[in-house]
């Protein structure tokens, strides 16, 4: 039996992901107790936890307790995050900070925390679930991508570092998922419509990521025609631009 730490875990594809993990030791993080509690009550062996990710006090706690208490930690889902699609000029210094804080700093500072105890076992995976958005850039989203592009560099600096002790580290990058997620990132719903095309199950996904567990598989793109769209940026950025600028501008 693993134990799975999963953050973000009220979120779409977590709950999907945990439909999947039923014979795992799961410990889940979410903001609002009450709501893991309804989603995971009746889960057997699902501990669920409310906490401000972006505390790194309390997190250093809580890492130092679960490791007293379940001796392991097999895998880490780093899930947490959000976005808000705005006009660069429109977005205030406090959304700067609170979404660093959250898509970033603390997914970096739990991978930071449970990493070093990885590598001292010599075994474990983390899994960052990120986004297309820290690899394809599009207008409306300067700051969510800034928060992916990092979020992305330091998985994969992480991924070499931990690559000797047996401790591997895999990058999720979906595009676009129906869930509750463009609730707050997308209110009216016309970004929604608009990439209806490129729009993923959340049950497909969760799918994907359980499946990659144990395997030293260094990135997951989805959908194949967004992880098309990042070989083609990659390889010819200026008529990339052009057509994320006029082509691929839904938001």
């Amino acid at each position: 039996m693993s134990t799975i730490l999963i953050t973000g875990a009220s979120g779409g594809l977590a709950q999907e992901m945990v439909k999947l993990l039923q014979n795992d030791q799961l410990i889940l993080l979410g903001r609002n107790k009450e709501k893991l509690v309804q989603l995971y009550g009746n889960h057997p062996q699902a501990e669920l936890i409310e906490i401000d990710i972006t505390d790194v006090q309390a997190l250093e706690g809580l890492v130092a307790e679960l490791y007293q208490r379940y001796g392991k930690i097999d895998v880490l889902i780093n899930n947490a995050g959000y976005g808000i699609f705005e006009d660069f000029d429109k977005i205030s210094n406090q959304d700067i900070h609170q979404m660093f804080e959250v898509n970033t700093f603390a997914l970096m500072n739990l991978s930071r925390l449970v990493a070093s105890r990885m590598k001292e076992m010599r075994k474990g995976y983390i899994i960052n679930i990120v986004s297309m958005a820290g690899l394809i850039a599009t207008a409306k989203s300067s700051l969510y991508s800034a928060t992916k592009f990092a979020a992305i560099g330091f998985s994969n600096a992480l991924r070499l570092e931990l690559m000797p002790y047996g401790v591997y580290v895999t990058t999720v990058n979906p595009g676009p998922i129906r869930t509750g997620f463009f609730d707050q990132a997308d209110p009216d719903g016309t970004y929604l419509k608009s990439v209806d095309r490129f729009l993923l199950e959340p049950d497909a996904v969760a799918q994907k990521i359980v499946k990659t567990i144990g395997k030293n598989k260094r990135e997951l793109n989805l959908p194949i025609l967004l992880n098309l769209a990042h070989k083609f940026y990659s390889l010819f950025p200026k008529l990339a631009d052009k057509l994320a600028g006029e082509t691929f501008n839904y938001k």
